[in-house]
This record gives structure tokens, C-alpha cells and sequence, in this order.
């Protein structure tokens, strides 16, 4: 399995927190997101340094 990078757009919140809305695939196609399963601190081996990554779920 390859990794894809993808645009995101999210909701920065007045607490400080992230929160993803949609993102749009590849082809064009967006998704919305359900709801978020996860959210842990990982490295960013592309670009360095460390973020955070979002499991989300889509379409059920």
C-alpha cells in the first residue's frame, strides 16, 4: 500500500483543537468525515518533525 497525500480542510476551534472536516481525494472526489476513531502525536518522515495524524472514518 502506497501513502497518498491529500488537501484537508478542517475547523481550527476557539480551545485550540483541529478538527478535520472533509478532504478531497485525488480524482476530486470529497469526502466528508464521520467521525475521528484517533488522534496521536507521529513523525513526519517526508517533511521531519512531528504532527499529528487523524483516523477517521468515511461513509459509515
Amino acid at each position: 500500500m502506497n501513502k497518498v497525500y491529500i488537501d484537508v480542510v478542517a475547523e481550527f476551534r476557539k480551545d485550540g483543537q483541529l478538527v478535520p472536516i472533509f478532504f478531497t481525494w485525488e480524482d476530486g472526489r470529497k469526502y466528508n468525515i464521520d467521525r475521528i476513531l484517533k488522534i496521536e502525536r507521529c513523525a513526519s518522515r517526508k517533511a521531519g518533525g512531528v504532527g499529528m495524524m487523524y483516523t477517521c472514518m468515511i461513509q459509515g
